[in-house]
């Protein structure tokens, strides 16, 4: 993969992608009153892993969690006091790993999250905005804790949702990828 701009600053500014894709718009809208209860369903759950991963490998892992465990770690995890506690509850969950977990938070609140996974970050490696594991297999708290701060922060620039971000960078690799996206 080459650059094909100076920095993210500029990537962005270039080819912000603002508009939701069409058909995650009417999820994500369902999904509006998620905050304000403060915990999602199983059935919103196992929606929202299918919209991330549409291989749906991980299904008989996800459908394995009880409506109880759904309700209690979703809400534990939007009631905490941090970043770190609230990704690493929805992490409980069977068959949730980091990019999954950042889904689950982005569905319900745009605005403030994005996914991360290996092409957001393989490009953040690229444009020297991180400095370890640019290959982006193994994704961790500390990987999720860094992507968070640098998108909300080109969010709070750009005045745009951090998901607004988070898909300008994933389709931007998409565009420019060669090859196998491991390799």
């Amino acid at each position: 993969m080459d650059k094909h701009y100076p920095d993210i600053p500029a990537l962005l500014s270039a080819c912000l992608m603002r508009d939701e894709y069409p058909d995650t718009a009417p999820l994500i809208a369902s999904l509006a009153h998620v905050r304000t209860i403060g915990y999602f369903t199983r059935d919103e759950f196992l929606t929202m892993c299918a919209w991330k991963e549409p291989r749906q490998r991980r299904r008989q892992d996800w459908a394995s969690n009880t409506k109880d465990d759904v309700r209690i770690l979703s809400a534990r995890a939007l009631a905490a006091p941090d970043e770190a506690r609230r990704i690493l509850y929805l992490c409980r969950l069977r068959g949730v790993g980091i990019p999954v977990a950042s889904a689950l938070l982005t569905l319900i609140d745009p605005a403030r999250y994005g996914v991360i996974d290996i092409r957001v970050w393989q490009l953040l490696a690229l444009y020297g905005e991180v400095d370890y594991d640019p290959d982006g297999r193994g994704l961790y708290v500390l990987h999720w804790l860094d992507y968070l701060d640098k998108i909300r922060g080109w969010a709070d620039e750009l005045k745009v949702s951090a998901r607004a971000v988070e898909r300008t960078l994933f389709q931007h690799h998409r565009d420019i990828q060669s090859g196998p996206l491991y390799s």
